[in-house]
């Protein structure tokens, strides 16, 4: 059986890069969120209630408790929070040997403590999965890494834990292709959601116009696709046959890509990638070298690999006609095109989800019962007694922590289903519920519902001076300029930008927060307003605030080949919010409603302070600087430093052929050694192996 030696180190470097990325992206939006003249500010979050510190840090687990120690405020506190991450993250994408599980657990700490101030605008899916994927990695991480060049002796229980990275790939995207259909959009059972998508997601890349203005029947084609890979392929993750898991892998790599082409998911398509590398093996990612066997040409084993060829085909000829039954696929000749329609009733699905749900929880048990026989195996075959017994108080240690997680993400999986949900287990209940507010476990269910069938809403806000001339505030991201490009800004995740596009979908008095960022502009607060454009000079207000401000909605779409200079067209819907100016008695009901007016100031704090100072002298630095250029800049800077390392690293030249053929017999065993370090020089193994 292939290890996984070098697919968990690729993990743990992808869970830093995108520890990075999060961290950095959330420092430059800081200030304005969270600041005291932020939307949100993050000092009203964390209220003493007269309890303990250790309840109150375990009710609300945050390191911001903490940062009036430090003599900063909770904004502060979070600015160095992020600091420090980043700091941290890059250290372990770069460095081996922080590679190990202090690392990564400070890492997670740090972005749940983030977490709970955060309030809506870190209320996404992805914040939630990065945190269950980065306790994964605490568990996954070695408690040291060996330095490079060094071969650390492989540990039964070593694989346990990197299982529960492949159980939460497959809960991610089964429930994510399952919720589309329980939803009962009218775009996802008619197959029309791609014709919608490209331009109603809430930021498009310049690819999405082009994917828009593809054919009709090719959407269609693509969203069948969809439900195959998200739905069909995930149980293959846990498929016996390696081929099989390889298939998977690459289906969901090909849709991931497909998706950051279209698409401005900051790092939810690169965290699930990271995801993706428990369906790889040393075997296939060349760690393991063939050492000169040769192959057995016996009846009984060709025979064996012949019914294992066999059954891969009969699973992949399963899916073609699964797909090709169930949306009636059709290939018209003489269009030269494929047509499709759902085979299939809601009721139809409903019921079929019920039988299949539990078999997948079954199927789930199944594979880690085998991932924990194969470990307690490699365990019996340990013959010095002191690391034996080592060996035994890890894996026991690690057994019961992967069990408990998968009882655990058993019951936010079953939410796809009802009846199941309500059959669990009841201890998985109690368990789950006493540990929810950690984000260990999380429901998923990404574009449950195609929202902007009849066009994309869009909230432009407007100010004036006079209350008659208005001038439009156009955002560095989200849309506005017909006749500006859609932006590129992966990895980065402008989060007021995210938040404006589901405040479109509503009445504004279901996002209390624009209210705040009403007032916040017709205070003129910069933090707020670098948000919305880095460079003041570009905002139409920034000489004087504006006396009034306004909201419109309008519906956007793409434009239509041939319409020169124009990405977009528009038309007007309603007005989103009246004309508001300070001290306006609507403007003031509303902040009192929401809760929103500051009943007390922030308290002011040492300004002779050094922390605090460094602190606010970095951000003078980097304010000016739009956020994805530093990110792009923290992944150029990762990627020239790999390099240096992978030219100064030395390799010793490949061994000696005839060497090996005189060398004296070893004994037996002794030839054994672990898979190569994934940072180690791939022109040749670190210690050469005799030829037999």
């Amino acid at each position: 059986m292939a290890g996984s030696r070098l697919p968990r180190q690729f993990f743990l470097q992808g869970v830093a890069a995108v520890f990075m990325f999060a961290f950095a992206s959330l420092y430059m939006q800081i200030p304005g969120l969270y600041g005291a003249q932020g939307i949100l500010p993050a000092r009203k979050t964390l209220r003493p209630q007269g309890k303990g510190r250790w309840q109150q840090l375990w009710e609300t687990p945050s390191l911001l408790w903490e940062a009036p120690r430090l003599g900063l405020d909770t904004a502060q506190g979070l600015e160095l929070l992020s600091l420090l991450g980043t700091l941290l993250a890059l250290g372990a994408l770069l460095l081996r040997p922080m590679r190990h599980r202090l690392s990564y657990l400070l890492l997670w700490v740090a972005y749940l403590s983030a977490c709970q101030v955060g309030q809506v605008f870190l209320y996404f899916q992805w914040d939630s999965l990065l945190l269950e994927t980065g306790f994964l990695a605490v568990l996954v991480a070695p408690l040291w890494q060996a330095p490079q060049g060094h071969r650390a002796g492989s540990t039964p229980h070593e694989a346990l834990p990197f299982w529960l990275v492949r159980w939460l790939l497959f809960r991610l995207m089964f429930a994510s292709g399952v919720v589309k259909l329980t939803s009962r959009c009218p775009a996802w059972w008619g197959l029309t959601a791609l014709t919608y998508h490209y331009e109603t997601q809430c930021l498009p890349t310049p690819a999405a116009w082009f994917a828009h203005h593809l054919p009709v029947w090719l959407h269609r084609l693509s969203v069948a696709a969809t439900f195959l890979i998200e739905i069909a392929v995930p149980p293959l993750f846990f498929a016996p046959l390696r081929r099989l898991r390889l298939a998977a892998f690459y289906s969901q790599v090909l849709l991931q890509v497909l998706i950051m082409i279209t698409g401005n998911y900051n790092f939810f398509n690169l965290l699930t990638l990271v995801l993706c590398t428990s369906l790889l093996d040393d075997k296939h990612l060349g760690a393991e070298q063939s050492r000169g066997k040769k192959v057995s040409t016996s009846w009984p084993k060709a025979l064996l690999t012949w019914l294992v060829l066999l059954l891969e085909l009969g699973v992949y000829g399963l899916l073609a006609y699964g797909t090709t039954h169930y949306f009636s696929l059709e290939v018209d000749w003489e269009q030269r095109s494929v047509h499709s329609r759902t085979n299939f009733t809601f009721h139809q699905f409903s019921q079929q989800l019920k039988t299949m749900t539990l078999p997948t929880m079954w199927l789930g048990g199944a594979s880690l019962s085998w991932e924990l026989l194969t470990a307690f195996w490699r365990w019996t075959q340990e013959h010095r007694w002191l690391w034996k017994l080592w060996s035994a108080v890890q894996l026991s240690v690690f057994s019961v922590a992967t069990v408990a997680m998968f009882t655990i993400s058993l019951v936010p999986y079953s939410y796809v289903e009802p009846d199941t949900h309500g059959r669990l287990w009841t201890g998985a209940h109690r368990l789950f519920g006493a540990v929810e507010h950690l984000q260990l476990a999380n429901s998923y269910g990404l574009f449950r519902r195609m929202t902007g069938l009849g066009g994309r809403p869009e909230v432009v806000l407007e100010g004036s001076y006079d209350g008659q001339h208005w001038m439009e505030i156009e955002f560095m991201y989200k849309p506005g300029n017909l006749s500006r490009a859609p932006p590129v800004v992966t990895p980065h995740q402008p989060r007021l930008d995210w938040q404006m596009w589901f405040a479109a979908l509503g009445p504004h008095t279901h996002s209390p927060w624009f209210t705040s960022l009403v007032l916040r502009l017709l205070q003129g607060k910069e933090p707020v307003i670098r948000l919305i454009q880095s460079d003041l000079t570009r905002y139409p207000f920034y000489k004087q605030p504006p006396t009034y401000v306004r909201a419109q909605r309008y519906k956007y779409w793409f434009s239509q080949p041939g319409e020169q200079s124009q990405w977009w067209r528009r038309q007007w819907v309603e007005q989103f919010f009246p004309p508001v100016s300070l001290g306006d008695p609507s403007l003031e009901t509303l902040l009192t409603q929401f809760g929103l007016k500051d009943k007390s100031p922030p308290r002011t704090r040492s300004p002779s302070s050094p922390l605090p100072q460094a602190l606010h002298w970095l951000r003078t630095q980097l304010s000016p600087l739009e956020a994805p250029i530093l990110l792009w800049g923290l992944l150029v800077a990762a990627g020239t430093i790999r390099v240096v390392q992978a030219l100064l690293a030395p390799c010793p030249p490949p061994a000696n052929k005839e060497k090996h053929k005189t060398a004296p017999k070893k004994e037996p065993g002794a030839g054994e050694q672990a898979t190569t370090a994934p940072d180690n020089c791939s022109s040749g193994p670190r210690i050469p192996r005799r030829k037999k």
